[in-house]
């Protein structure tokens, strides 16, 4: 057993034994733990086994820094056909960046999968698959795409919460590491089959699969191969509700329009005044299609009547934006992995893993919201055309339009400000296929007694490629507008040089009114990007005599050199902006790094007069193409005075450098939420915000326009522009980390020997935080303290449908001016029991994780040392606990989940410091398995028993980009169903 073991270990680059798991790896959730687990810790102590954070291999499973590991087993309870689903129940983890239900509006990253260790960002959290690391998933950024990672090929899931091992590792690891253990030595074949659907009747899910694997050459070498299929489809937003009421009609909080005093109020409907049917803004007023189709000169974007100086009209005219949108992205999955090895000699082992996933999302919007702004610079569309000395006027506008018009600019043409939602190009729709390739090979062995070595190779490759619908070509609509006669009584574009590309004539009056154009005008999106990763890497660990007569002394030492580049380029409309979408430019670049790194492990005292007594450190020397050297080191210490007791400490000093993005990403657009603090703002008062807010373009004029005070319009609201690229002076970012816990295992007393306690304080600091300022943030620098006012452009007079002084951008970008720091406790707990109840063995296992934050804010600027605190807010709730109970047979296993989220308070940058705050929420997900002799599982489930709706906060700082509430942090699909099957032969 003894040499089986230690092979395992060394093929499990790091990985932890029943000893570690029993002794010191509590996880979040229930684990693979038996009744026998102590005794086999006490069995396997002496043996070499690696833990997730160190590459020295010990004789026994301890730690300086906390890890907890989620098995096989409890991955399966959760019924996830997404990894990610089952890590966000645990507390470390904070609001992904990307989810199925929080991208339906990202340009390029739909349907992605990411986690986000302590609130730090996704690229402060390093993931690895068998110890490596892997290639990003995620354009620009080192952040891996979960979907790449099948739930069935998984035998554990290692997550070190603490960040010191940016040592070990290298970047990225700040906020700590999740390292996912494959499945090795399978032997046998395996089929998996699970299918659901939520009680609303969308949100369908399938999943498949089947393993198989076995030895070979008298079992000197074995090979496990796994191939998966698994799909999970559409939710749409009008079949799904809020606390609020259905999501079937656009709102947005009461609070935003003056209509109450709280942002968890909702007024409906909020119809986007881009419609269908067209606005049509003259130097007097604006004309519309009313409901029956008849010209009006007034709009009633959401109630019944208008009226103005030129007439009346009916509505609402409005557009209802929601009924088209996605609440969960679709995404399907094709999944192939093998893992092998092979023991060339008795001392030497061949290893190789490879990898090909491809995943595929898609994503729906309503019809693009066009306005004149594009292709004119100063928004304002001729309704005619100068062509050979003769003006010629567009033959589609209505009399009542042509004849309120003027020319406004002085070109001698009259003109008008258009706004329409393009129904007639579809919705805004995008395919992406992203294929990911990853292979790995090296070999392993003893090179002497007690020294081990491990030389390896690692590449990995992204490809990207995605196909957009519903925009527009700019350049194409501004010829289809020069109208002139063509001879036979018809009209022609003027340019013979836009006629020989198609153009024809475009009307933009009236609903369906562009359809005879639209193979000339549809300008269909289309984005490829590659990611590469090369990773070559040695290293030697083994253990010396130790002169004080404790374990021996554990030392490793090693390189590594890694390679990572991307090219990320949209089509050239997309590029410069000129197909009525974001511009989003392109990011290319590269960076290598070569490391060297060490660690040492000291025992000081081993079964003597304390139980134990060690102490640890590691240092890395990183030399970046961008950054130059860097340096990164931890120390530790363990002390267990008895066997049932242990207390750990660690300190470290971590860096991140500057990924692909953050250096090297073009100057993107992007259409933000923002809160205005002028508005309210009159002629006189309101102290420093009042004079600085007058003193801005177009202010004045908007408050004497509004009777006195500053107001936005709908169009003001849904009207601001952003912009922020890379900034290749970027330098390395720097953290310090503290741990201090205990852990508590009473082997010694027999009916609490399967019990183990943890408690961990965690501090984070991050020095030259990379950062990229908050908007909101900005505009209260601004207007408070003149300051970042650079990054603010307000319209200077009125501009069709936007007010005067309205904000038209506000910018900005990344920087190294930025401090992090958040602290906590982590708690966990595990226990589990095995006793007779007649003539039936009830096996029965509680586990618990809860995190307390202390504290956590971020300075967006050193300068200004403001601190912008984000503990206690949405997605970072002061207090987070999940709790599993399982109880079963050999014939049956039912096992409650339950996860708590604490109460949280708005994004103080959207109205002052704990101004609104959002009741806590619990969630209870069911499982019942059962087990046949013939090596069949069946199992049925239930997610979100309770059928909780989230929270409804529309428009709201922390609500998720065109959704009703933050559909990161709280579940938005409601009740689900599922049910499936595994055969093992």
């Amino acid at each position: 057993m003894k040499k089986t073991f230690q092979k395992a270990a060394l093929r499990g680059a790091t990985c932890l034994s029943a000893a570690s798991l029993a002794l010191f790896a509590i996880p979040a959730f229930a684990q693979d733990t038996t009744p026998q687990a102590a005794d086999e810790a006490d069995a396997d102590v002496g043996e070499a086994i690696v833990v997730t954070g160190s590459r020295i291999q010990t004789g026994a499973p301890t730690t300086a820094a906390p890890v907890q590991v989620l098995g096989s087993e409890q991955i399966q309870s959760t019924g996830s056909v997404n990894i990610q689903e089952t890590l966000l129940k645990n507390p470390v983890f904070g609001t992904p960046t990307y989810s199925r239900t929080n991208t339906s509006f990202s340009t390029s990253g739909a349907g992605l999968a990411t986690v986000d260790l302590r609130n730090l960002g996704i690229d402060r959290t390093l993931v690895l698959i068998n110890g490596r690391r892997v290639v990003s998933g995620v354009p620009g950024s080192a952040a891996v795409d979960l979907n790449m990672i099948p739930v069935q090929m998984l035998d554990r899931v290692e997550t070190l919460t603490s960040g010191s091992a940016s040592a070990v590792y290298g970047s990225d690891a700040v906020a700590g590491v999740v390292n996912f253990v494959l499945k090795d030595d399978f032997q046998g074949m395996q089929f998996d089959v699970k299918s659901g659907i939520a009680e609303t009747g969308d949100n369908y899910t399938l999943d498949t699969s089947v393993m198989l694997g076995g030895n070979f050459d008298d079992g000197r070498g074995n090979a496990t191969l796994f191939v998966g299929y698994s799909e999970q489809g559409a939710a749409y937003m009008r079949n799904h509700k809020t606390e609020a009421g259905r999501s079937d009609v656009d709102s947005i909080s009461a609070l935003l329009v003056g209509e109450s005093d709280s942002p968890f109020d909702k007024y409906a409907p909020y119809y986007s005044g881009y419609i269908p049917q067209g606005t049509y803004y003259t130097d007097n007023g604006a004309f519309t299609y009313g409901p029956g189709g008849a010209l009006q000169p007034c709009v009633a974007t959401n109630v019944a009547t208008c009226s103005n100086s030129l007439g009346t009209g009916t509505g609402p005219t409005g557009f209802n934006r929601t009924a088209q949108r996605y609440l969960a992205i679709p995404v399907q999955r094709y999944s192939a992995f093998m893992n092998a090895h092979y023991d060339v000699t008795d001392s030497i082992t061949a290893f190789l893993e490879g990898s090909f996933v491809s995943t595929n999302a898609k994503s729906n919007i309503e019809a693009f919201p066009w306005d004149t702004s594009y292709g004119y610079a100063d928004g304002q569309m001729p309704i005619e055309t100068l062509f050979n000395g003769v003006t010629y006027r567009n033959p589609y506008v209505p009399d009542a339009i042509f004849n309120d018009s003027s020319d406004t600019n002085g070109d001698g043409l009259r003109d008008i400000f258009v706004t329409k939602r393009l129904n007639d190009f579809g919705n805004r729709t995008s395919s992406s296929t992203q294929n990911t390739f990853r292979v790995v090979g090296g070999f392993r062995g003893e090179i002497a007694k007690k020294w081990n070595f491990e030389v390896f190779g690692n590449y990995g490759q992204s490809n990207i490629t995605q196909n957009g619908t519903g925009q527009i070509n700019v350049l194409n609509f501004v010829n289809s507008q020069q109208i002139i006669p063509d001879g036979a009584g018809g009209y022609q574009c003027a340019s013979e040089a836009a006629r020989q590309q198609g153009c024809v004539p475009a009307n933009v009056f009236g609903t369906g009114s562009l359809a005879n154009a639209l193979d000339y005008l549809q300008a269909p999106s289309t984005y490829t990007a590659v990611q590469k990763q090369t990773q070559v890497g040695g290293n030697i660990s083994g253990g010396i005599t130790n002169p004080l007569g404790a374990d021996d002394i554990g030392i490793s030492i090693g390189a590594e050199y890694r390679r990572e580049a991307q090219d990320a380029r949209w089509d050239a409309l997309q590029t410069a902006g000129l197909n009525g979408g974001n511009a989003l430019p392109p990011t290319v670049g590269s960076f290598d790094v070569k490391e060297v790194y060490g660690e040492a492990r000291l025992p000081l005292v081993t079964d003597s007069f304390v139980h134990d007594l060690s102490i640890r450190g590691a240092a890395r020397y990183s030399k970046y193409s961008t950054v130059g050297g860097t340096f990164s080191w931890n120390a530790g210490a363990e002390f267990a005075p008895i066997r049932d007791v242990r207390f750990r400490a660690m300190y470290a000093q971590t860096v991140r450098a500057p990924n692909i993005a953050e250096l090297f990403a073009g100057r993107s657009q992007d259409f933000p939420q923002v809160q205005d603090p002028c508005v309210g703002i009159g002629a006189t008062g309101g102290g420093a915000l009042g004079d600085n807010c007058r003193a801005a373009p177009g202010v004045l004029a908007n408050i004497a326009a509004n009777g006195g005070a500053f107001a936005q319009t709908q169009s003001d609201l849904q009207g601001v522009t952003s912009f922020s690229g890379g900034n290749p002076n970027l330098s390395e970012e720097k953290g310090k980390t503290l741990t201090l816990g205990m852990v508590v295992n009473p082997v010694s007393i027999d009916a609490l020997r399967n019990l183990t306690l943890t408690v961990d304080y965690f501090r984070v600091k991050i020095q030259d935080a990379i950062v990229q300022t908050d908007l909101n943030y900005i505009l209260n620098q601004c207007y408070n303290n003149n300051n970042l006012c650079d990054f603010i452009v307000r319209r200077p007079a009125v501009s069709g449908p936007n007010s005067s002084g309205s904000l038209d951008e506000v910018n900005s970008g990344v920087t190294n001016s930025g401090g992090v720091k958040t602290s906590g406790i982590d708690v966990t707990v595990n226990y589990t029991h095995s006793f007779d109840l007649g003539n039936t063995r009830l096996n029965t296992s509680l586990n618990v994780a809860y995190t307390h934050l202390l504290s956590g804010y971020t300075i967006p600027l050193v300068t200004e040392q403001t601190k912008d605190y984000f503990e206690g807010e949405v997605g970072a709730a002061s207090d987070r606990f999940t709790a599993n109970l399982g109880v079963g047979t050999d014939g049956f296993r039912i096992t409650a989940t339950g996860t708590y989220i604490g109460a949280s308070w708005i994004d103080d940058q959207f109205d002052g410091y704990h101004a609104y705050k959002v009741h806590p929420e619990f969630y209870l997900d069911l499982q019942a398995r059962f087990f046949t002799k013939t090596g069949v599982e069946f199992f049925v489930g239930m997610d979100n028993v309770f059928d909780n709706d989230p929270i409804y906060m529309a428009s709201v700082s922390g609500a998720a980009t065109g959704m009703e509430s933050d559909t990161g942090t709280y579940d938005p699909l409601g009740r689900r169903f599922y049910a499936g099957a595994k055969v093992k032969f």
